[in-house]
């Protein structure tokens, strides 16, 4: 499952943003079809996030948390979407159980812009310490 991307990264054209309405309404009509649709859900959940639908984005994390509930990716976009929206708390948590599960791309988590919001916040800072000690284990 990719990592959501951000549209932060340049402005979408008016025919860009078009088709991923059309994505996005595609999408929508699968997920209605079958409300469990990992694969659908997760594209989904990215084209909220890159049309700046991060409240739409963040029910469709919650709703894939129970459905893959060991996945650290799920948990990490599900943080992801905590931050843009502003709820750091739960955003560290969702991290937190991220990287529990799994989740070692530690690079990207370091400037994933959907994340600024909880990297600039102290609720961070026991996680930056989580990961430090990891990089230094695997060494």
């Amino acid at each position: 499952m990719p990592v959501k991307s951000s549209l932060r990264k340049k402005r979408a054209t008016r025919q860009e943003t078009r088709e991923l309405d059309v994505q996005i309404h595609f999408m929508e009509g699968l997920v209605r079809r079958d409300p469990a649709y990992v694969d659908a859900l997760q594209l989904l959940g990215d084209h909220y996030t890159q049309r700046g639908k991060y409240e739409q984005s963040l029910k469709v994390d919650e709703r894939l948390s129970h459905l893959q509930p060991n996945d650290p990716l799920v948990y990490y976009n599900l943080a992801c979407s905590y931050s843009l929206n502003h709820h750091l708390e739960l955003a560290a948590n969702a991290l937190e159980k991220a990287i529990h599960l799994g989740y070692r791309d530690f690079n990207w988590l370091a400037k994933d812009p959907d994340l600024r919001n909880l990297r600039k916040h102290p609720l961070f800072q026991p996680i930056k310490e989580k990961v430090r000690q990891l990089k230094l284990n695997v060494r």
